[in-house]
């Protein structure tokens, strides 16, 4: 499992405001703002109140010490800092545990492509690449079922294009759903919130993009990627 972070804070959360901010009571009593590391909603996903896990940074230039990483609600766990989802996909990749991405000889991360930049790209012994992007599913809507994105996402747009031109240049692309939220268990579109997002999802699809989804598994302060996923395309039918 991968250590997330070296210090820890337990804490109550008061509230999360100007998207990226979030007061937050400590254990001792002490009322601290953490940076909130997600651009989302992140609907369904908080609550005064809730018990929350942060890291802490001994950086003096940082403008907040500390870092909302774990959220509590509603019996879940959640990990709302997006990029630990690129991480978490990095450490499988790297010791060749993400099921359908082995044997790979290299794994290069945030590879340029056209006018993109992609999460990984990995190359293959035989000479050939694939390269993938990684998101961070949080928003569970019902019954286990979470949706992505929780907002419109024009740069979650760009990087499906991406992909499709990938795939088009003869190249392997594939999409990771990386789901940080104990209480999901099945990934689809959030066919309400970004229509377009689910069209151009079920396009790269047809043109041959591997989508994906895996679970992460919370030990704290340790997470790993721990089992695959079902996708379902239109909330309903699975990949």
């Amino acid at each position: 499992m991968k250590l997330l972070a070296g210090r820890w804070q337990v804490g109550t959360l008061l509230r999360r405001y100007q998207r990226f901010l979030a007061d937050v009571r400590l254990q001792g009593g002490e009322i601290i703002t953490a940076h909130c590391p997600n651009t989302g909603a992140m609907t369904n996903c908080w609550a005064p109140g809730d018990q929350v896990y942060l890291s802490e940074s001994n950086d003096p230039k940082r403008r907040t010490r500390f870092t909302l990483e774990i959220v509590c609600h509603q019996g879940h766990r959640i990990g709302i800092h997006s990029r630990r989802a690129n991480d978490l996909v990095a450490d499988a990749l790297n010791q060749g545990r993400l099921e359908g991405f082995e044997g790979h000889s290299d794994v290069v991360r945030e590879h340029r492509f056209l006018d993109s930049r992609v999460d990984f790209k990995l190359m293959y012994p035989q000479g050939n690449a694939m390269l993938i992007e990684v998101k961070s599913v949080t928003y569970l809507k019902s019954k286990g079922l979470g949706l992505f994105p929780d907002a419109p996402s024009a740069r979650g747009l760009k990087h499906l294009s991406a992909l499709i031109s990938a795939k088009a240049q003869g190249l392997q692309a594939a999409l990771v759903f990386c789901v940080q939220h104990s209480g999901i268990h099945r990934v689809a579109p959030a066919l309400d919130i970004d229509p377009a997002y689910g069209a151009r999802l079920a396009e790269a699809q047809a043109q041959g993009v591997l989508i994906k989804a895996f679970k992460v598994g919370f030990r704290l302060p340790y997470a790993a990627i721990s089992k695959p996923l079902p996708v379902c395309l239109d909330q309903g039918g699975l990949l």
